[in-house]
């Protein structure tokens, strides 16, 4: 995106103009610009708006990194701003207030998603559920995600595939240690890989070389590829030219997920043909997974809404990425954090041996009394939100506050600079956990979306459904990790660097390896 956006630009700086005639013609071209976008907004009130070019509008202004760049927009311009993508009518919204008009106030204008090329075609045009326009089918399988599929039954009764990867995950660092540095990245996207696995289909992707790095490289590059700015996607003229080459990368990715999806539901149609011929049909029953509950839904022809097989294969496309690469993210993040604020790992650690001792793994049942653990979690979901953006679209033109916003435009809610809001946190660049403890200036705020300081998951009717799942994860791996072992940058480094990189998601921009030290002997593994 950078590489065409600078090309771009430098369409309007030809090589040999001189500087009179450059200001000449810049002048011009502003003023030009000024009347068509006046022009354009249609009489509206619109908010506040920086300079944007013709064409491009104000593409130019959100390289490297959207979020980051909206946040420094925000500071010059207002929290909420009007800008135009190429020929798309934007809004960006970056304060509490401002979020609360988008999110709540004004829910229902905002229901819907924009669905970006790169999107749209690793759906299968649009069969999945994240991105699904608010409407019949929506709302059905929100219902099965919130009943079935991710209910509060369904994560009890999958507890111990958790409790048995985050042991698997404890040996596979103990038997790394001893290397100068360990790849914690790695280590991460196999834990949360095998758990996504495990409670969708019964079985780890680890166990399979060759279909677990085929799987990782799958999950990296849908974030990478759904999280870039395609300039199809903002541009008439580029609609159906591809000038940054993503289409090509999308169409390959998904003729692989395909390919790999296909294997996986041939597979188990296989298998329940067998238990449906077999005596043991009524046995099997009570051992469903994820998967099993999709192809209930899928064969149900009675059903308020039957899943298609492609509704099946987007949907398994939504949890993989969503659940896989963005927990991995956040346990990242939080251990980096822990690493650059060592007297917050030690009395994390301290907690640790308080409340659960050295004998015995922490576990899930053990969090509600970990308070620091769970302001740890908290505090990295506020620096780190795995969903910088919360992205909407307003399909009839409506009003935020006192400002008018257009049919069609896309609503950017930016959480990650709502996160670094001064007016809701004390020093917001500074890791503290003891803000959310008892006493602390942000006790009792909530990450599920009642709180608009805070919005890791979004809020109102679209809120991520896997929430729950995501927190159990981040908290019981976090919790033995700190509890088991000591962790020091690598090669000596007095930091670990804390750069982000691009995506749908928020990644660190270098994957995260550091040296790690039993702290425990012997560990208390099961």
């Amino acid at each position: 995106m950078e590489a065409g956006l600078a090309a771009a630009q430098s369409l309007f700086t030809p090589a040999g103009t001189s500087l009179p005639l450059l200001l000449l013609v810049a002048g011009a071209t502003a003023v030009l610009y000024a009347v068509i976008n006046r022009r354009s907004s249609g009489g509206l009130r619109l908010p506040p708006s920086p300079f944007g070019l013709p064409i491009l509008g104000h593409l130019h202004l959100l390289a490297p990194l959207p979020h980051q760049a909206l946040h420094r927009l925000a500071e010059r311009h207002g929290p909420l701003l009007f800008l135009r993508l190429g020929s798309v009518p934007c809004i960006s919204a970056c304060s509490p207030d401002a979020a609360r008009e988008v999110l709540k106030t004004h829910e229902a204008a905002f229901l819907d998603r924009p669905k970006p090329a790169a999107v749209h075609r690793l759906t299968y045009g649009g069969q999945d559920f994240s991105f699904a326009p608010y409407g019949p089918f929506w709302r059905f399988m929100k219902k099965a995600c919130v009943h079935e599929l991710l209910a509060g039954r369904t994560l009890d009764r999958l507890a111990h595939v958790r409790r048995e990867e985050v042991a698997r995950l404890v040996a596979s660092l103990s038997l790394a240690a001893p290397a100068p540095v360990v790849d914690v990245n790695a280590a991460l996207m196999g834990l949360t890989g095998d758990i996504v696995s495990r409670m969708v289909m019964s079985r780890r992707w680890t166990g399979d070389d060759n279909g677990a790095e085929e799987f990782r490289c799958l999950v990296a590059e849908t974030a990478v590829l759904t999280g870039t700015f395609n300039l199809q996607d903002y541009i008439g003229a580029f609609r159906n030219w591809d000038v940054q080459g993503l289409g090509k990368r999308v169409d390959a990715l998904h003729r692989k997920f395909d390919a790999m999806m296909e294997r996986i539901l041939t597979a188990r149609e296989a298998k329940r043909r067998h238990q449906r011929e077999s005596a043991d049909a009524e046995e099997g029953a009570e051992e469903k997974d994820i998967l099993d509950i999709l192809f209930d839904m899928h064969e149900d022809k009675a059903a308020e809404m039957p899943l298609s097989r492609d509704n099946m294969k987007a949907f398994m496309l939504d949890i993989f990425a969503a659940g896989t690469d963005t927990t991995t993210i956040t346990v990242e993040w939080a251990l980096s954090e822990l690493i650059n604020n060592p007297d917050v790992l030690r009395r994390a650690q301290e907690e640790m041996d308080a409340v659960v001792g050295k004998d015995r793994l922490a576990d899930e049942s053990d969090i509600p009394n970990l308070p620091y653990l769970q302001a740890v979690a908290k505090e990295t979901l506020r620096l780190h939100p795995t969903g910088p953006l919360v992205v909407r679209q307003c399909p009839e033109q409506c009003k935020v506050g006192e400002y008018d916003v257009p049919a069609g435009a896309t609503i950017f809610v930016n959480v990650w600079a709502i996160g670094r809001d001064p007016s809701s946190w004390t020093e917001p660049l500074e890791f503290r956990p003891e803000r959310f403890l008892d006493g602390g200036a942000n006790a009792g705020t909530d990450v599920r979306g009642q709180h608009f300081h805070m919005l890791p998951f979004g809020s109102g009717r679209r809120i991520c459904p896997g929430a729950s799942l995501a927190l159990l994860v981040v908290q019981s791996a976090l919790a033995a990790m700190v509890q088991c072992f000591e962790w020091r940058p690598a090669g000596g480094a007095d930091k670990v660097d804390m750069e982000e990189g691009p995506g749908l998601t928020l990644p660190r921009k270098r994957p995260l390896v550091c040296a790690v030290a039993p702290r425990l002997h012997p560990l208390p593994l099961p």
